[in-house]
């Protein structure tokens, strides 16, 4: 089976050139998980690695994902494993029930929270805080790729193992990467 690395470079989710993140850090790749979860070849070997590092760090109760990214992936955990899906908000809704967190009253429940991609957790971090407020218990979370820029750190700080599919060291180090990166490089100090 192809690692999840191959998956994303295969389906040309790792560009290069000049990209500012999320984060507001500046970079000179750019992982763009929507690429690979929006083609089902892909998504499915997503969901089922973070399915089985649910089962092997678990047990779940519910699986969850922060809007937009982690939508379709914490779906397709949700259909791999059978654990309800729960989705985060970034705000709470200004009309109807006002919810932050669709699906189930998550008290009580241990969640499996899943990401596209981390940089510093920022976003996972406020997901675990939304679902914690609400009365769940998290310890772990899924991303598809960890960038190794203190996301690690972040959720460990709050008692969150993070658990990456894939790591930026990894999808970076291939020729046609190395190649791609020194070029971005020799363009940004021309």
């Amino acid at each position: 089976m192809a690692s999840i690395a191959s998956h994303l470079l295969g389906c040309g989710a790792v560009r290069f050139g000049r990209f500012t993140l999320t984060s507001g850090a500046e970079s000179p790749y750019y992982v763009d998980v929507k690429a690979a979860t929006t083609d089902p070849s892909v998504l499915r070997p997503i969901a089922d690695e973070m399915a089985r590092l649910a089962d092997e760090h678990g047990p779940f109760d519910a699986v969850a994902g922060m809007e937009l990214g982690a939508v379709p992936i914490a779906t397709a955990v949700s259909l791999a494993t059978g654990l309800p899906l729960l989705v985060v908000r970034k705000a709470a809704k200004g009309h109807g029930t006002g919810k932050r967190i669709e699906g189930r009253d998550p008290a009580g429940l241990r969640v499996f929270v899943v990401e596209d991609v981390t940089t510093t957790a920022g976003s996972t971090v406020e997901c675990v805080g939304v679902l914690r407020d609400a009365g769940a218990h998290v310890s772990h979370a899924s991303v598809v790729v960890d960038r190794e820029s203190g996301g690690d750190a972040a959720l460990s700080a709050i008692d969150v193992a993070l658990l990456p599919l894939a790591r930026a060291s990894e999808l970076l180090d291939t020729p046609e990467a190395k190649a791609a990166l020194a070029a971005a490089d020799a363009e940004a100090t021309a």
